[in-house]
């Protein structure tokens, strides 16, 4: 399974993005997708997670801005971020399982700053 992120940016803070990553290759069926974290000096941490069904699951930082979704189809997720604030600056992560193993993307830098 590859996985290919894009969206990422330069926003002011207050402002919105929308993240998308793609699943490609061979295999069943993906199961639980999600998004991850990482900014300089920290940690990866987990951003939100939706599963085959569409349950989701999300951070406390970011509950109320951010909206994960899936288009099952596609086998693409999608993070919408709003309200941007500079502490959401980081290189987000999408990840993905196939049942089997898990996934994840290159990576693609969001930066929030005026």
């Amino acid at each position: 399974v590859q996985l290919q992120a894009c969206g990422g940016g330069l926003v002011q803070p207050g402002g919105s993005l929308r993240l998308s990553c793609a699943a490609s290759g061979t295999f069943f069926s993906i199961n639980s997708m999600g998004w991850y974290r990482q900014a300089p000096g920290k940690q990866r941490e987990l951003v939100a997670t939706i599963s085959l069904g569409g349950s989701t699951n999300y951070a406390d930082s970011v509950k109320g801005r951010f909206t994960i979704s899936r288009d099952n189809a596609k086998n693409t997720v999608y993070l919408q971020m709003n309200s941007l604030k500079p502490e959401d600056t980081a290189v987000y992560y999408c990840s993905a399982d196939d049942f089997s193993y898990d996934y994840w993307g290159q990576g693609t830098q969001v930066t929030v700053s005026s």
